[in-house]
């Protein structure tokens, strides 16, 4: 999977807006080439609601472990939840790491935000693809009922 079939496939998903950064549009520079995705069907980021998905390119401060610095290294972070959190590191996600997270093509607990039930996946490829489909698809279903509510 590369970032741009990532993009297309979760912003064909029905309501989504995805934000990708550029200079001169007014975000933070480190923002600048990365993806965020919002259910939001109105088209305007909502407040006080985080990303459901993410793709960053870069390494970010205190986020380095990803070894994101790498020619053509891209990270897909998902908000998981709990539950399926859980069902994927086999963990709760306070419980701890699940190993070294610059490893490409594995789902495992995000470097940073794992403690509130993200998953990220370094380059996904043949093994991950379908998982991250999945992911992607029930991080946007449970930001669309959360928005719904």
């Amino acid at each position: 999977m590369t970032f741009d079939d990532l993009i297309a496939h979760v912003a064909s998903l029905d309501g989504t807006l995805a934000v990708l950064p550029q200079p001169g549009d007014g975000t933070p520079e480190i923002a600048w080439g990365d993806a965020f995705f919002y259910y939001a069907p109105d088209g305007l980021v909502p407040e006080r609601t985080q990303p459901f998905a993410t793709i960053v390119t870069k390494n970010y401060p205190g986020d380095e472990r990803s070894r994101l610095d790498r020619p053509g290294a891209f990270r897909v972070n998902i908000a998981a939840g709990k539950e399926t959190f859980t069902a994927w590191t086999g963990h709760a996600p306070r419980e701890g790491d699940t190993g070294d997270p610059s490893v490409t093509d594995t789902v495992l607990a995000h470097p940073v935000y794992g403690t509130v039930g993200w998953l990220a996946v370094v380059n996904p490829g043949a093994r991950t693809e379908s998982a991250v489909r999945e992911l992607l698809r029930a991080a946007y279903d449970r930001a669309r009922r959360l928005r719904e509510k």
